[in-house]
């Protein structure tokens, strides 16, 4: 927990919220601090993509891309769809999209 005298005219509860709004900050930038996690991400903002589509997309072996991929579940950033054998990803929220769009902005536009 935060020191109080940092924030004498906080409520606790505002407190207790500032403190879990950063820990969930803190957890999605490390999920997308990964070169690999940020490229398949930047990858599925344009859309749902199969294992294979990404493994293409990477020039990755399918080992590597699903080692990824796996985490990125955990940290609930992307969900799956299965059809057949294939599976497909996509970026599980809205949030997870505007986040990825302006890191874009931000390092692959010209300006």
């Amino acid at each position: 927990m935060a020191n109080p005298e940092s924030f004498p005219d906080m409520a606790a509860k505002d407190m207790d919220d500032m403190m879990a709004n950063a820990k969930n900050a803190s957890d999605f930038l490390k999920a997308i601090s990964h070169e690999g996690r940020l490229r398949i991400l930047c990858h599925l903002v344009s859309g749902e993509k199969s294992v294979a589509e990404l493994e293409h997309l990477l020039n990755a072996r399918q080992a590597a891309v699903s080692q990824q991929l796996s985490r990125l579940r955990q940290e609930k950033l992307v969900t799956t769809r299965r059809e057949g054998k294939a599976i497909f990803y996509r970026l599980a929220d809205d949030r997870s999209r505007r986040i990825l769009e302006v890191i874009h902005d931000m390092f692959c536009s010209t300006h």
